[in-house]
């Protein structure tokens, strides 16, 4: 996402909690999530900040190591906060439980595998493992997208009890990436009512033109955490098909990965 992301971007960081701490971390948001490096007029933008005081929370970021800036006055992420990121998603054990089984999918299907996990209405990718042929696509490790149009989204808000998927999805701007994404609380609803029968979730083209998906829902015992795993591919190669053959082995893969959840991040006795 770039400067263009824009209206629901910015308003999520505006109506975040508006002490230092929150307003700091706004600012690395914009940055991290911005398609290249960012001048100091295009974070001004974005923020509700006035200039002085915004010069010095970006002062203050780079004296941290949080921020990088460059001789054109360009902001990028710093690489004490790269390091921070890398040691958090090797020791994430939630990712290392659910590893085995990516390869594992990743190897009979031959197509690209996404671990991602449902924070507000967004899917944070949180592991990918290519497939055999690599193929560009918007996710990668870190980056967030839109639930109501990625099959891993679509497969998390499914497990949500009625009252908080609709408290959820109301108020989301349903912006259409492509002409195949749902544009209606209404239209997410019917097609998550098929996805809980089902058990499984489809992404046909909805976030990205050629990019199809099959996805199932992961969920904490507690509850407390929602997220799935996917097979995506071009659409070319990954017909619907294909990819409804696909689903019970992804399945599997998603009941497997709780399972051992269980059995490693359970209540000890």
């Amino acid at each position: 996402m770039g400067l263009g992301s824009e209206a629901g971007k910015n308003k999520r960081h505006r109506d975040r909690e508006t002490g230092t701490l929150g307003k700091l971390v706004s600012l690395l948001d914009f940055v991290a999530l911005a398609d290249g490096p960012m001048r100091f007029t295009d974070i001004l933008s974005l923020s509700d900040q006035p200039r002085g005081t915004l010069h010095r929370q970006l002062s203050h970021l780079v004296e941290e190591g949080l921020l990088e800036v460059d001789r054109d006055g360009r902001y990028r992420i710093g690489l004490r906060l790269l390091t921070l990121a890398s040691r958090s998603w090797a020791r994430n054990e939630f990712r290392a439980i659910a590893e085995p089984h990516l390869h594992r999918l990743q190897e009979v299907t031959g197509e690209t595998v996404h671990l991602g996990v449902l924070r507000g209405a967004e899917v944070i990718y949180l592991d990918k493992v290519e497939g055999q042929q690599s193929v560009r696509m918007y996710s990668q490790v870190g980056n967030a997208s839109p639930a109501y149009c990625t099959g891993v989204g679509k497969a998390a808000l499914s497990v949500l009890d009625d009252a908080e998927l609709t408290e959820r999805i109301s108020g989301l701007e349903y912006r259409p990436y492509t002409e195949h994404t749902l544009r209606s609380p209404s239209e997410l609803l019917s097609d998550i009512s098929q996805i809980r029968a089902r058990g499984y979730a489809f992404d046909l083209e909805e976030h990205e033109n050629g990019i199809c998906c099959v996805a199932a829902p992961i969920r904490s015992d507690d509850g407390h955490m929602l997220s799935g795993v996917s097979v995506t591919g071009p659409a070319y190669r990954v017909t619907q098909q294909r990819l409804q053959a696909w689903a019970p082995r992804v399945v599997v893969a998603a009941d497997s990965i709780m399972m051992d959840m269980r059995n490693r991040m359970g209540p000890k006795r």
